[in-house]
């Protein structure tokens, strides 16, 4: 690879306890771990490959392939979910050498950034939740769909279609292809399906953290979701702006659950401004507990 941002495309690997654990490094300065969802196909560069590349010129920026996601391992006889998830991130920033950190997460990630500052609050300095799951709620038709993917073309282009995106012509032949083949390289449905098989509201409630742990992180907390998310409710982020002591909330008007690819520019700048060292902390925008 020629270039910087062909090298923070292509990632490195790293042994995380065991795990290979493939990941996304780039920059200087402040340290910011990017945790990806878990839509089918996802990986760190998937999710997060229209922002890393500008951030990476102003901070060091982080983004793991999850285990069992992208192109980190797939250990057999593993039980994926939130600890093991929290677990491997938390091994990760160890192995880097990172002993405070801002975490951007999206979906899923976002779960896990919640559930990482509630454990190790020494380790989180910023949070970024962008369309959180984390709190309770009742399985949305779209997060059913996303979770019940069964690989196909169509399949993928209704995901991305009716459930990932506000504008449906995100969608192209080319976007829809990328994910689809992204989804049935070797190996990656066989762990994806083991995740989140029916019923599946017990994953939603796997994932949530305490609303007495909630009230002690005290973080700094940027949440942004799209005002027509069909797949993590809006009322998520309400809950969470209630509930964490620092917290403030922007809302995307015509906007899904990819607010990072929809609204890509805006999402950037946001998350830099308040990521930057400089930046004023948020004023207080819920309830103390």
């Amino acid at each position: 690879m020629n270039t910087a941002a062909d090298a923070l495309a292509g990632g490195a690997y790293l042994d995380v306890n065991g795990i290979r654990t493939h990941f996304h490094e780039a920059g200087s300065g402040r340290t910011v771990l990017f945790v990806h969802g878990s839509g089918p196909g996802v990986t760190a560069w998937a999710n997060w490959r229209f922002t890393l590349p500008p951030a990476a010129e102003r901070m060091h920026v982080l983004a793991p392939d999850l285990v069992g996601f992208g192109y980190s391992a797939r250990p057999e006889g593993v039980a994926y979910g939130k600890d093991l998830w929290v677990d491997h991130l938390i091994a990760f920033l160890e192995a880097k050498g990172v002993s405070r950190c801002a975490i951007v997460g999206n979906s899923l990630g976002g779960a896990l950034a919640l559930a990482l500052a509630a454990r190790r609050p020494d380790l989180v300095d910023r949070m970024v939740l962008m369309g959180p799951a984390g709190v309770p709620f009742e399985l949305t038709e779209g997060l059913d769909a996303v979770w019940g993917y069964e690989p196909s073309l169509e399949a993928m282009h209704d995901l991305i279609a009716r459930y990932f995106a506000y504008d449906a012509s995100i969608a192209t032949p080319d976007l829809v292809r990328l994910r689809y083949e992204a989804s049935v390289q070797p190996g990656f449905q066989e762990s994806y399906a083991s995740m989140f098989p029916p019923p599946r509201q017990r994953w939603i409630d796997s994932l949530v953290t305490a609303p007495e742990a909630l009230c002690k992180i005290d973080a700094p907390t940027l949440i942004l979701h799209g005002r027509d998310d069909v797949v993590v409710p809006l009322m998520n982020s309400l809950t969470l702006l209630n509930s964490l002591p620092n917290a403030d909330l922007h809302v995307f008007g015509k906007c899904g659950h990819w607010v990072q690819i929809e609204r890509a520019q805006e999402f950037a700048a946001m998350v830099f401004a308040f990521l930057e060292p400089d930046s004023a902390a948020p004023k207080s925008g819920s309830i103390r507990c």
